[in-house]
């Protein structure tokens, strides 16, 4: 059972902006920011089936398609588009965070990396 990684995203991205827009006035009015939960726990929380997201498979070609988006693209494809569609963008304090994490290792650690 493959599910529509394009379809997916469409759902999770929706998803984050009602969290967004649910949140936004408790976090101006108690002081806190918002932080909206990883893509992999928007993911789990979707019903594919129900949406209609579940790709079918064309035994012929090998091909999976997609009958919301209309996706017709083997396993690999799915795969590859999947990781570039969940990849985060590094931010600036990622890239902070890496570069702390770095400095605070031994010499030692720093050489093998």
């Amino acid at each position: 059972m493959v599910n529509c990684p394009e379809c997916v995203s469409r759902e999770v991205s929706k998803k984050r902006k009602q969290l967004e827009a649910d949140f936004k006035a408790e976090e101006q009015e108690e002081g806190f920011e918002f932080r909206a939960p990883p893509y992999r726990e928007m993911e789990d929380e979707i019903d594919f089936e129900g949406l209609g997201l579940i790709m079918k498979l064309d035994p012929a070609t090998k091909h999976f398609i997609c009958k919301r988006c209309g996706l017709y693209a083997t396993r690999e494809q799915v795969s590859d588009i999947r990781y570039k569609l969940s990849r985060k963008e590094s931010t600036k304090s990622d890239k902070q965070y890496d570069y702390l994490d770095w400095w605070q290792k031994s010499k030692k650690d720093k050489d093998e990396s």
